[in-house]
Protein backbone atom coordinates (compact mmCIF):
# COMPACT_ATOMS: atom_id res chain seq x y z
CA UNK A 1 0.00 0.00 0.00
CA UNK A 2 1.77 3.32 -0.91
CA UNK A 3 2.10 5.82 1.65
CA UNK A 4 -0.26 8.72 2.44
CA UNK A 5 0.23 11.89 4.01
CA UNK A 6 -0.83 13.02 7.25
CA UNK A 7 -4.33 14.97 7.69
CA UNK A 8 -2.35 17.56 8.90
CA UNK A 9 -0.75 18.23 6.19
CA UNK A 10 -3.52 17.83 3.93
CA UNK A 11 -4.82 20.65 5.75
CA UNK A 12 -2.49 22.90 5.26
CA UNK A 13 -2.53 22.17 1.15
CA UNK A 14 -6.12 22.49 1.19
CA UNK A 15 -5.70 25.91 2.85
CA UNK A 16 -3.22 26.94 0.37
CA UNK A 17 -4.81 26.24 -2.34
CA UNK A 18 -8.16 27.78 -1.33
CA UNK A 19 -6.38 30.99 -1.75
CA UNK A 20 -6.50 32.09 -5.19
CA UNK A 21 -3.27 33.39 -5.89
CA UNK A 22 -3.46 33.42 -9.87
CA UNK A 23 -0.16 35.54 -11.26
CA UNK A 24 -2.83 38.48 -11.51
CA UNK A 25 -4.31 38.72 -8.53
CA UNK A 26 -2.73 39.77 -4.85
CA UNK A 27 -1.40 37.14 -3.02
CA UNK A 28 -1.10 38.90 -0.25
CA UNK A 29 -4.22 36.91 1.65
CA UNK A 30 -1.89 33.45 1.71
CA UNK A 31 1.17 35.24 2.77
CA UNK A 32 -0.85 36.68 5.65
CA UNK A 33 -1.50 33.63 6.69
CA UNK A 34 1.69 32.24 6.60
CA UNK A 35 3.25 35.27 8.64
CA UNK A 36 0.43 34.71 11.51
CA UNK A 37 1.06 30.73 11.62
CA UNK A 38 5.17 32.17 12.33
CA UNK A 39 3.95 34.53 14.89
CA UNK A 40 1.70 32.22 17.01
CA UNK A 41 5.14 29.80 17.11
CA UNK A 42 7.87 33.16 18.15
CA UNK A 43 8.75 33.55 14.29
CA UNK A 44 8.43 36.99 13.27
CA UNK A 45 8.67 37.57 9.19
CA UNK A 46 9.95 40.04 6.62
CA UNK A 47 7.58 41.10 3.87
CA UNK A 48 9.38 42.45 0.79
CA UNK A 49 6.29 43.83 -1.43
CA UNK A 50 5.94 44.86 -5.30
CA UNK A 51 5.67 48.19 -6.75
CA UNK A 52 1.84 48.25 -6.08
CA UNK A 53 1.94 46.83 -2.65
CA UNK A 54 -0.38 43.98 -3.40
CA UNK A 55 1.67 41.65 -3.77
CA UNK A 56 4.77 40.45 -1.09
CA UNK A 57 7.46 37.61 -0.75
CA UNK A 58 7.95 36.24 2.85
CA UNK A 59 11.18 35.48 4.11
CA UNK A 60 11.92 34.15 7.85
CA UNK A 61 14.60 32.34 9.76
CA UNK A 62 13.82 29.48 12.31
CA UNK A 63 16.91 29.90 14.19
CA UNK A 64 19.44 27.66 15.27
CA UNK A 65 18.95 26.33 18.98
CA UNK A 66 21.89 28.78 20.27
CA UNK A 67 19.94 31.47 18.60
CA UNK A 68 21.76 31.61 15.08
CA UNK A 69 20.51 32.91 12.82
CA UNK A 70 23.35 33.08 9.76
CA UNK A 71 24.39 29.87 7.32
CA UNK A 72 21.78 26.74 7.08
CA UNK A 73 19.65 25.96 4.21
CA UNK A 74 17.10 27.63 2.43
CA UNK A 75 13.36 25.97 1.91
CA UNK A 76 12.28 27.91 -0.83
CA UNK A 77 8.78 27.92 -2.70
CA UNK A 78 6.48 30.33 -4.79
CA UNK A 79 2.89 31.19 -4.02
CA UNK A 80 1.40 31.72 -7.36
CA UNK A 81 -0.34 29.69 -9.79
CA UNK A 82 -1.21 29.68 -13.71
CA UNK A 83 -4.44 30.86 -14.31
CA UNK A 84 -7.78 28.61 -15.43
CA UNK A 85 -9.31 30.47 -17.83
CA UNK A 86 -10.31 28.09 -20.89
CA UNK A 87 -9.49 24.87 -19.30
CA UNK A 88 -11.91 21.76 -18.94
CA UNK A 89 -11.48 21.38 -15.14
CA UNK A 90 -13.91 17.79 -14.13
CA UNK A 91 -13.89 19.56 -10.40
CA UNK A 92 -13.59 22.86 -9.15
CA UNK A 93 -9.88 23.63 -9.65
CA UNK A 94 -9.54 25.92 -6.04
CA UNK A 95 -11.42 23.10 -4.02
CA UNK A 96 -8.89 20.24 -3.50
CA UNK A 97 -10.23 17.18 -4.40
CA UNK A 98 -9.08 13.49 -3.77
CA UNK A 99 -9.66 10.86 -6.55
CA UNK A 100 -7.72 7.40 -7.06
CA UNK A 101 -4.80 8.47 -4.86
CA UNK A 102 -4.19 11.88 -6.16
CA UNK A 103 -4.91 15.20 -5.38
CA UNK A 104 -7.08 17.31 -7.63
CA UNK A 105 -6.70 21.52 -7.78
CA UNK A 106 -4.80 24.38 -9.28
CA UNK A 107 -1.15 24.51 -7.32
CA UNK A 108 -1.48 20.93 -5.81
CA UNK A 109 1.71 20.18 -7.84
CA UNK A 110 2.82 23.40 -8.63
CA UNK A 111 3.93 24.09 -6.11
CA UNK A 112 1.74 24.49 -3.02
CA UNK A 113 1.92 20.50 -1.79
CA UNK A 114 5.56 21.30 -1.04
CA UNK A 115 4.88 24.28 0.89
CA UNK A 116 1.89 22.93 2.78
CA UNK A 117 4.60 20.44 4.07
CA UNK A 118 6.73 23.03 5.32
CA UNK A 119 3.68 24.63 6.73
CA UNK A 120 2.28 21.64 8.65
CA UNK A 121 6.02 20.92 10.11
CA UNK A 122 6.70 24.25 11.19
CA UNK A 123 5.44 23.06 14.97
CA UNK A 124 8.48 20.20 15.04
CA UNK A 125 10.67 22.65 13.04
CA UNK A 126 10.27 25.05 16.06
CA UNK A 127 10.86 23.00 18.37
CA UNK A 128 13.96 21.20 17.11
CA UNK A 129 16.97 22.38 18.91
CA UNK A 130 18.31 22.91 15.79
CA UNK A 131 22.28 23.13 14.82
CA UNK A 132 21.74 25.60 12.29
CA UNK A 133 18.73 27.71 10.68
CA UNK A 134 16.36 26.97 8.37
CA UNK A 135 15.16 29.80 6.22
CA UNK A 136 11.50 29.91 4.90
CA UNK A 137 11.41 31.84 1.25
CA UNK A 138 8.20 32.23 -0.18
CA UNK A 139 7.81 34.40 -3.50
CA UNK A 140 5.55 35.98 -5.60
CA UNK A 141 4.96 36.23 -9.16
CA UNK A 142 7.57 33.14 -10.40
CA UNK A 143 4.89 31.98 -13.26
CA UNK A 144 5.12 34.99 -14.68
CA UNK A 145 9.08 35.41 -15.06
CA UNK A 146 10.47 34.62 -11.25
CA UNK A 147 9.82 38.66 -10.46
CA UNK A 148 9.48 38.17 -6.83
CA UNK A 149 12.28 36.07 -6.02
CA UNK A 150 14.64 38.57 -7.01
CA UNK A 151 13.63 40.81 -4.18
CA UNK A 152 13.59 38.02 -1.80
CA UNK A 153 17.20 37.02 -3.00
CA UNK A 154 18.33 40.02 -2.20
CA UNK A 155 16.60 40.44 0.88
CA UNK A 156 18.62 37.24 2.14
CA UNK A 157 21.82 39.13 1.05
CA UNK A 158 21.08 42.09 2.87
CA UNK A 159 20.08 40.20 5.73
CA UNK A 160 23.65 38.45 6.11
CA UNK A 161 22.03 35.02 6.28
CA UNK A 162 24.53 33.52 4.48
CA UNK A 163 23.15 29.86 3.87
CA UNK A 164 25.00 27.60 2.76
CA UNK A 165 22.52 26.01 0.48
CA UNK A 166 18.85 25.85 -0.92
CA UNK A 167 16.19 23.73 -2.17
CA UNK A 168 13.20 24.84 -4.30
CA UNK A 169 10.58 22.29 -4.07
CA UNK A 170 9.26 22.33 -7.42
CA UNK A 171 7.89 19.33 -8.97
CA UNK A 172 10.52 17.29 -9.75
CA UNK A 173 9.43 13.48 -8.70
CA UNK A 174 11.32 14.23 -5.75
CA UNK A 175 14.95 13.94 -7.52
CA UNK A 176 17.59 15.78 -6.98
CA UNK A 177 17.76 18.68 -9.57
CA UNK A 178 20.93 20.39 -9.89
CA UNK A 179 20.30 22.12 -13.46
CA UNK A 180 18.28 23.88 -15.45
CA UNK A 181 18.30 26.05 -18.78
CA UNK A 182 17.82 29.86 -18.21
CA UNK A 183 14.65 31.40 -19.50
CA UNK A 184 14.76 34.65 -21.63
CA UNK A 185 11.52 36.46 -23.36
CA UNK A 186 11.80 39.43 -25.05
CA UNK A 187 9.57 41.58 -26.75
CA UNK A 188 10.09 43.45 -30.06
CA UNK A 189 7.78 46.26 -31.24
CA UNK A 190 8.47 47.51 -34.67
CA UNK A 191 7.23 50.83 -35.86
CA UNK A 192 7.06 51.60 -39.29
CA UNK A 193 4.83 54.21 -41.51
CA UNK A 194 1.30 53.16 -42.40
CA UNK A 195 -0.01 53.79 -46.42
CA UNK A 196 -1.88 52.34 -48.85
CA UNK A 197 -0.86 48.94 -50.01
CA UNK A 198 -0.63 50.32 -53.61
CA UNK A 199 1.84 53.01 -52.86
CA UNK A 200 4.47 50.84 -51.12
CA UNK A 201 7.24 53.46 -51.40
CA UNK A 202 5.76 55.96 -49.28
CA UNK A 203 5.34 53.45 -46.45
CA UNK A 204 7.75 51.12 -44.21
CA UNK A 205 6.17 48.08 -43.43
CA UNK A 206 6.41 46.72 -39.86
CA UNK A 207 5.37 43.01 -40.31
CA UNK A 208 8.32 42.53 -42.91
CA UNK A 209 10.66 44.13 -40.53
CA UNK A 210 9.34 42.06 -37.98
CA UNK A 211 9.65 38.70 -40.69
CA UNK A 212 13.18 39.63 -40.77
CA UNK A 213 13.96 39.38 -36.62
CA UNK A 214 11.93 36.14 -36.66
CA UNK A 215 14.08 34.79 -39.92
CA UNK A 216 17.34 35.48 -37.72
CA UNK A 217 15.68 34.05 -34.41
CA UNK A 218 15.30 31.17 -36.26
CA UNK A 219 18.75 30.95 -38.00
CA UNK A 220 19.95 31.29 -34.56
CA UNK A 221 18.17 28.49 -33.49
CA UNK A 222 19.26 26.35 -35.94
CA UNK A 223 23.05 27.14 -35.59
CA UNK A 224 22.06 26.21 -31.62
CA UNK A 225 21.23 23.06 -32.73
CA UNK A 226 23.24 21.94 -35.52
CA UNK A 227 26.94 23.58 -34.11
CA UNK A 228 26.30 24.98 -31.20
CA UNK A 229 27.22 23.89 -27.36
CA UNK A 230 25.31 21.11 -26.00
CA UNK A 231 24.77 19.66 -22.83
CA UNK A 232 23.79 15.85 -22.87
CA UNK A 233 22.37 15.89 -19.02
CA UNK A 234 19.18 17.77 -21.19
CA UNK A 235 16.37 16.05 -22.96
CA UNK A 236 17.11 19.00 -25.49
CA UNK A 237 21.04 19.21 -25.34
CA UNK A 238 21.35 23.16 -26.80
CA UNK A 239 20.19 26.02 -26.66
CA UNK A 240 16.78 26.93 -27.88
CA UNK A 241 15.48 30.07 -29.53
CA UNK A 242 11.40 30.58 -30.93
CA UNK A 243 8.95 33.14 -31.81
CA UNK A 244 5.41 32.32 -30.19
CA UNK A 245 3.54 35.39 -30.40
CA UNK A 246 3.38 37.85 -33.19
CA UNK A 247 0.73 41.23 -34.04
CA UNK A 248 0.32 43.57 -36.16
CA UNK A 249 -1.57 45.17 -39.51
CA UNK A 250 -5.08 46.23 -39.61
CA UNK A 251 -6.62 45.70 -42.96
CA UNK A 252 -5.08 43.48 -46.17
CA UNK A 253 -4.74 47.13 -48.06
CA UNK A 254 -2.66 48.75 -45.73
CA UNK A 255 0.72 48.76 -45.05
CA UNK A 256 1.06 48.22 -41.45
CA UNK A 257 2.60 50.54 -39.59
CA UNK A 258 3.17 48.85 -36.55
CA UNK A 259 3.81 44.69 -35.42
CA UNK A 260 4.84 43.43 -32.59
CA UNK A 261 6.95 39.94 -31.99
CA UNK A 262 7.67 38.00 -28.43
CA UNK A 263 10.22 35.10 -28.85
CA UNK A 264 11.95 33.55 -25.93
CA UNK A 265 15.08 31.23 -25.99
CA UNK A 266 16.49 28.91 -23.10
CA UNK A 267 20.18 28.39 -22.58
CA UNK A 268 22.33 25.80 -21.41
CA UNK A 269 25.43 26.82 -19.17
CA UNK A 270 27.95 27.28 -22.09
CA UNK A 271 25.99 29.97 -23.62
CA UNK A 272 26.17 33.07 -22.09
CA UNK A 273 22.50 35.15 -21.66
CA UNK A 274 23.73 38.03 -21.60
CA UNK A 275 25.95 38.02 -24.65
CA UNK A 276 22.79 36.08 -26.32
CA UNK A 277 20.35 38.88 -25.72
CA UNK A 278 23.06 41.41 -26.62
CA UNK A 279 23.22 39.65 -30.37
CA UNK A 280 19.67 39.39 -30.73
CA UNK A 281 19.06 43.47 -29.84
CA UNK A 282 21.68 44.24 -32.27
CA UNK A 283 20.07 42.57 -34.67
CA UNK A 284 16.79 44.37 -34.10
CA UNK A 285 19.43 47.68 -34.39
CA UNK A 286 20.45 46.93 -37.71
CA UNK A 287 16.68 46.22 -38.75
CA UNK A 288 15.62 49.53 -37.80
CA UNK A 289 18.34 51.25 -39.47
CA UNK A 290 16.85 49.93 -42.67
CA UNK A 291 13.97 50.91 -41.52
CA UNK A 292 15.02 54.61 -40.93
CA UNK A 293 16.78 54.65 -44.37
CA UNK A 294 12.91 54.37 -45.77
CA UNK A 295 11.75 57.05 -43.26
CA UNK A 296 13.49 58.17 -40.02
CA UNK A 297 10.84 58.00 -37.91
CA UNK A 298 10.32 54.41 -38.20
CA UNK A 299 11.82 52.28 -35.21
CA UNK A 300 12.76 49.44 -33.30
CA UNK A 301 11.77 49.18 -29.34
CA UNK A 302 13.46 45.79 -27.70
CA UNK A 303 12.15 44.88 -24.37
CA UNK A 304 13.43 42.29 -22.26
CA UNK A 305 10.42 40.99 -19.97
CA UNK A 306 11.69 38.28 -18.18
CA UNK A 307 15.40 36.85 -17.06
CA UNK A 308 15.51 33.34 -15.46
CA UNK A 309 18.98 32.78 -14.75
CA UNK A 310 19.82 28.80 -15.21
CA UNK A 311 21.50 26.56 -12.93
CA UNK A 312 24.47 24.48 -12.96
CA UNK A 313 25.34 23.22 -9.30
CA UNK A 314 28.46 21.26 -9.54
CA UNK A 315 27.71 17.47 -8.83
CA UNK A 316 29.90 17.38 -6.13
CA UNK A 317 28.59 20.66 -3.83
CA UNK A 318 27.34 19.24 -0.68
CA UNK A 319 23.51 20.96 -0.97
CA UNK A 320 23.25 17.92 -3.46
CA UNK A 321 24.59 15.13 -1.58
CA UNK A 322 22.38 16.51 1.64
CA UNK A 323 18.95 16.62 -0.71
CA UNK A 324 20.28 12.54 -1.57
CA UNK A 325 20.21 11.83 1.77
CA UNK A 326 17.23 13.27 3.32
CA UNK A 327 15.64 11.13 0.64
CA UNK A 328 15.45 12.72 -2.30
CA UNK A 329 16.45 10.62 -5.36
CA UNK A 330 19.70 11.39 -7.20
CA UNK A 331 19.92 11.99 -10.68
CA UNK A 332 22.12 12.91 -13.44
CA UNK A 333 19.36 15.10 -15.18
CA UNK A 334 19.09 18.52 -15.74
CA UNK A 335 15.85 20.17 -16.29
CA UNK A 336 14.36 22.34 -19.54
CA UNK A 337 12.20 24.13 -17.54
CA UNK A 338 12.81 27.54 -15.39
CA UNK A 339 12.99 27.97 -11.23
CA UNK A 340 13.90 30.54 -8.82
CA UNK A 341 16.71 28.43 -7.88
CA UNK A 342 19.02 30.12 -10.53
CA UNK A 343 18.96 33.47 -8.92
CA UNK A 344 19.71 31.57 -5.27
CA UNK A 345 22.41 30.34 -7.10
CA UNK A 346 23.77 33.53 -9.14
CA UNK A 347 23.93 35.17 -4.99
CA UNK A 348 26.41 32.47 -4.43
CA UNK A 349 23.27 29.92 -2.73
CA UNK A 350 24.51 26.38 -3.74
CA UNK A 351 20.90 25.42 -4.83
CA UNK A 352 18.89 22.37 -6.02
CA UNK A 353 15.26 21.71 -7.02
CA UNK A 354 13.80 19.00 -5.16
CA UNK A 355 9.95 18.73 -4.90
CA UNK A 356 6.60 16.41 -4.89
CA UNK A 357 4.90 15.69 -7.82
CA UNK A 358 5.62 15.45 -12.05
CA UNK A 359 5.81 18.83 -13.97
CA UNK A 360 3.65 17.06 -16.30
CA UNK A 361 0.89 17.69 -14.59
CA UNK A 362 1.79 21.75 -13.71
CA UNK A 363 -0.23 24.36 -15.46
CA UNK A 364 -2.79 21.58 -17.15
CA UNK A 365 -6.21 21.40 -17.05
CA UNK A 366 -7.11 18.46 -13.42
CA UNK A 367 -3.88 18.99 -12.28
CA UNK A 368 -2.92 16.57 -9.85
CA UNK A 369 -0.36 15.37 -7.09
CA UNK A 370 0.02 11.65 -5.91
CA UNK A 371 -0.39 11.20 -2.09
CA UNK A 372 2.21 8.95 -2.15
CA UNK A 373 4.72 12.02 -3.60
CA UNK A 374 3.11 14.35 -0.70
CA UNK A 375 3.93 11.54 1.81
CA UNK A 376 7.44 11.56 0.33
CA UNK A 377 7.85 15.07 0.55
CA UNK A 378 6.96 15.09 4.61
CA UNK A 379 9.38 12.16 4.90
CA UNK A 380 12.53 14.75 2.88
CA UNK A 381 11.41 17.61 5.81
CA UNK A 382 11.34 15.22 8.54
CA UNK A 383 15.05 14.05 7.93
CA UNK A 384 16.18 17.32 7.43
CA UNK A 385 15.04 18.53 10.59
CA UNK A 386 16.07 15.26 12.38
CA UNK A 387 19.26 16.10 10.46
CA UNK A 388 20.29 19.66 11.71
CA UNK A 389 18.55 18.15 15.17
CA UNK A 390 21.01 15.00 15.23
CA UNK A 391 24.29 17.59 14.47
CA UNK A 392 23.17 19.99 17.61
CA UNK A 393 23.40 16.61 20.01
CA UNK A 394 26.21 15.71 18.70
CA UNK A 395 28.88 18.51 18.14
CA UNK A 396 32.37 18.19 16.83
CA UNK A 397 34.74 17.03 19.09
CA UNK A 398 37.32 20.32 19.79
CA UNK A 399 41.00 19.26 18.30
CA UNK A 400 42.99 17.61 20.52
CA UNK A 401 46.06 20.78 21.88
CA UNK A 402 43.13 23.31 20.85
CA UNK A 403 42.54 25.96 23.71
CA UNK A 404 39.10 26.32 24.29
Amino acid sequence: MSPTPSDATLEEITRLINFETVSRDSNLPLIEYVGERLKALGIESKLVHDATGQKANLLATIPAGDGTRTGGIVLSGHTDVVPVDGQDWGSDPFTPEIRDGKLYARGACDMKSFVGVVMAKLDSIVAAELSEPIHLAFSYDEEVGCIGAVGLVEAITAEGLKPRGAIVGEPTSMRVVRGHKSVNVIKVDFHGIAAHSSLTPQGVNAIAAAADFAAFVDAKAEKFAGAGASDEAFIVPYTTATVNQIQGGIAVNTIPAACTLHFEFRSIADDDPVELIEEFRAEALRIEALMKERNPKARVDFTVLAQTPGLDTPEEDSIVSLASELGGTPSPDKVTYGTEAGLFSNAGIPTVVCGPGDIAQAHAPDEFIALEQIAACESFIDNLVEALTAQSANPQPTPTGSLS
